[in-house]
Order: C-alpha cells, then structure tokens, then sequence
C-alpha cells in the first residue's frame, strides 16, 4: 500500500492533475479486503460511469434475454382494393436499435445497409400485407414512456450532438441525422451542404466556404433549442475530404414518421394524410391490428455496445423500460426513485448514489467510489455477470479504451468503464493482475482543468501502478473445491 500511495502522491500532485479533486478506491475481488483509498465516501460527479449502475440495473432486472418490441399497427380496416381505412401508426417500446448495427458487437460497432433499415424493412412487411393506399396519416407514436427530452442537468450544447440526443419511446438511427460539408476543388467554390436522411428537423443555413487546399479547416455549427435552423459557418479546404457532422434531432417520434412515411410511398403505397407524432394516448377501444413487428436482439448482447461506445441514449433507454415494466412514472422524481431498491439490495449505503439522468451525461449525477466499488462487487457474484463483465471496455484492445494504456502493463489487464465530461474524467472496472489477482477499482476526478489527456494520463498511471503494486498471487484453493475436468 506505502508503494501504490507513493506512486500515487507523485501521480496526482503534479499539475495539472493536483488542482482536482480525486476519489480513489481498490479492493480485492476476491475477498473484499481493501487495499488503498482516497476520498472514497466523498460525492463526485461520475459522468459515464453511471453506466455501470444503470447497465447492472436493466440486466438485474430484464434479464440478458430481454427484447425489445416495435410494431406497425392500424385500428382501420382494409379493403378488398387494399386501402386501409384509417392511420397507420409506428408503435415505439423503447427499443435503441432501430438502425442498421450488427449484433452482437465484436470490438466495433459494424453497420449494414441504410441508416433507416429497420424501418425499410416494417414498410416491406406492410406492403406484404396487401396495403395500397393510407387514407389517413402515418403516427409515430412514443407514448410507451411519458414525454421528458432532456433529463435535469444536460447542457444546451448536449443537444446539438449525437450524444445529447432527445430521448423518446421511439429511437431510429439514435436519433440523428448526418449533415455533410462537401468543400469545392478550389478555394472560392461554394460547399455543399446535404442532410441525410432527409428531415423536416432542419432547416440547414449554409454559410461554409471553400479555402486554399493548404488552410486548416475552419467550422462553427449553432442551432437554437427548440428552432429547426441550423446555422454553419467558416471554411473547408479545397479538394479536402467531406465533413461529416452527426446532429441530433429534437422530435424523434415525427421524424420517424416521416421517414416511415417516405419509405411507404416509394414502395407504391399511397398516403392521403400526413405525417407526425403521438405524445399522449387517448382513449381508444379494441385491440389493435398488428401489420409488422420488429423484435430487437437480446439485451444481453445490445448492453454490451452501450458500455463499449458509451452511448447516452441507449443507456437513458434502459432506465425507462425497467421503470415501464411497472406502469407510468408521473414525475421525474419516481422515475429515478425506480433504481434506489435495487442499490440498497446491491448493498450501497443509502444516499451514496444522486442520480437525475441514466448516461452520466447530466452534472447533477454524484456518486461515491464506494457506491461504484460496491455495485462492481454485487455484479461478479450475479448470474448476469458475463454480459456485463464483457460489455466493459478492454485497456489498449476496444471501445473507449481502444487507444489509452497501449504499450503499457495495464494493456489487456483493465477492463473499466470510462467516463468524461468537461472537467470530469472517471474510470471504474476490474483489473487483472499478471499474478492472476483480481481487483476492483473506482477512481473519479473533477475539477480538471487542464488538457484533456492529462487526466487521462494520470489515470493510466494509476492503472500500471495498481497492477503493479498490488501483484500477489492469489493462494492455492483447497483441493475439495477444485473439480475434474
């Protein structure tokens, strides 16, 4: 521990890391002893890390073979010359994964086809089903979770951006759209401006241009909240490659409808009416008549993404579908009251966790490394382990550890999820250590206001440190407890 401690003090007390604060906390897997801590009952904003508590909660509870169900459905009629009399209406549960990822994911995220391929493939099945024409409009409807964009402690400049996209029952292609600059051949020329797919979200104000070839690139983008213009301005160089911005939209359920829509009457079918969103279900009698179904891949294989890329809304996704399976939350507040059951069974000493978003994103989250440690321990003793073990990104190897600690001793040793948001870097996991000890570990700082590999930096110190300084090989089990192959 006096080694680890004094590595440890020369790590964090050189600026810029020293001008932070830090929350540090290892323990022996195996039997809990504790071997270093720092401020580990001290609150710290975790920013992704609370992944690891909302990944644990929706496997605890859904189970690695959960899946997800999205459906086409009518309350009209259809005739004999194939109109159906009525809306047709796009049924969101909460699915993520309305897109064209491959599951499950080996080291990265991999894609077939069109963004919208999932929706491709419901408009087929309802061609299938002998439809023609739509006398009435094409619904998104996202009514599956009450209606809440934004949870407290997102930013304005969040929900610009694939990772603060508007969350809603309904998630097509994570909800964003993809704008791509295209610069001229030489400077002057005009740069093209293209959004795809098309969508009603935006409105784009195209004010790049094109610069000499030997001119950095040059781009501000500004979207007002609740405004569809989108505003860029500055300069790309000529013959340069096309920039491709990812946005988030702000109405998922319309722009799903939309997209439907489109894809409905390239393949012939005819809609009278228009398309848009449901927000609130009103009273209705019958049972619906369901034209398509999409069922997801199991959960356990789609968490696994999740926790590799770190992806906001796919973890805001989960927290609400637990919540579901016991009705309508009326407030915020009982929706984030759902997981305080399950930390208290998990063994997290009340209070430890303040949580007001799934995905960390928000700066109003805090969490101790005790309460992260805790839960990391809960987990290696559950039957939902392995995914959850396998979702974790691996030093030096995939997801948001891919390019940190390569070329190190903790390459392929430290499997931890990342977490980082402005002033904010945290890293919480398992480590193996060449002597074949497990430990687990939380180490959070805030308030970094350096560089943003310097923390980083520091924090695979900590890492190399720890494998190194905590190497015991476990003793031998007792020869009762070892079984034949």
């Amino acid at each position: 521990m006096a080694r680890f401690a004094a590595r440890m003090d020369a790590l964090l007390g050189a600026t810029p890391a020293s001008k932070g604060e830090w929350g540090l906390l290892i323990v022996d897997a195996e039997s809990g002893e504790t071997l270093y801590e720092l401020n580990a009952d001290k609150y710290f904003v975790p920013a992704s890390n609370m992944k690891l508590f909302t990944t644990a909660l929706a496997l605890a509870k859904l189970g690695p073979e959960y899946r997800f169900h999205t459906t086409v459905e009518t309350r009209g009629a259809i005739s004999s010359e194939g109109v159906l009399g009525g809306d047709l209406t796009l049924v969101g549960r909460g699915d993520p994964n309305l897109s064209n990822r491959k599951f499950p994911y080996e080291l990265k995220e991999e894609f077939d086809g069109l963004p919208e391929k999932t929706l491709l493939e419901l408009a087929d099945a309802v061609v299938a089903k002998g439809v023609k024409a739509i006398s009435g409009d094409v619904i998104g409807d996202d009514t599956y979770f009450p209606r809440e964009r934004y949870p407290n402690g997102w930013e304005i400049d969040d929900m610009v951006w694939e990772y603060g996209a508007a969350i809603s029952a309904i998630v097509v292609d994570d909800n964003t759209v993809a704008l791509t600059l295209t610069p001229g051949e030489q400077a002057g020329n005009p740069v093209q401006a293209a959004v795809t797919p098309a969508t009603p979200d935006f409105t784009v104000e195209n004010d790049v241009t094109t610069s000499a070839a030997e001119m950095k690139s040059d781009l501000t983008l500004t979207r007002e909240p609740g405004s569809n213009l989108v505003v860029v301005k500055g300069s790309l160089p000529a013959k340069s490659a096309p920039r491709k911005l990812v946005l988030a939209i702000e109405e998922p359920a319309q722009h799903a409808a939309t997209l439907l829509k489109r894809l409905l009457e390239e393949r012939g079918i005819k809609v009278s009416g228009v398309a848009r969103g449901r927000h609130q279900q009103g009273e209705v009698a019958g049972d619906p008549l369901v034209l398509a179904e999409h069922v997801s891949a199991p959960l356990g294989d789609t968490v696994k993404l999740i926790n590799k890329i770190s992806q906001n809304l796919h973890a805001e996704m989960l927290l609400r579908t637990v919540a579901r399976q016991n009705g309508v939350w009326a407030t915020v507040d009982e929706l984030m009251k759902v997981p305080s059951d399950f930390y208290l069974a998990a063994g997290i000493a009340p209070g430890d966790v303040i949580q007001t978003d799934a995905s960390g994103l928000s700066r109003h989250d805090l969490v101790t490394p005790r309460a992260i440690v805790t839960l990391l321990s809960f987990a290696q003793k559950q039957p939902w382990f392995g995914p959850y073990a396998a979702s974790l990104p691996v030093a030096g190897v995939d997801g948001t550890l891919e390019d940190r600690m390569k070329n190190t001793p903790a390459a392929g040793r430290i499997h931890a999820k990342t977490g980082s948001v402005e002033h904010v870097r945290t890293l919480s996991g398992f480590a193996d250590t060449p002597g074949g000890r497990r430990v687990i570990f939380s180490f959070l700082s805030n308030n970094q206001g350096g560089k943003s590999h310097e923390a980083a930096d520091a924090l695979t110190g900590l890492c190399v440190a720890m494998l190194e300084e905590f190497n015991v090989t476990p003793p031998k089990r007792r020869l009762e407890h070892q079984h034949p192959r």
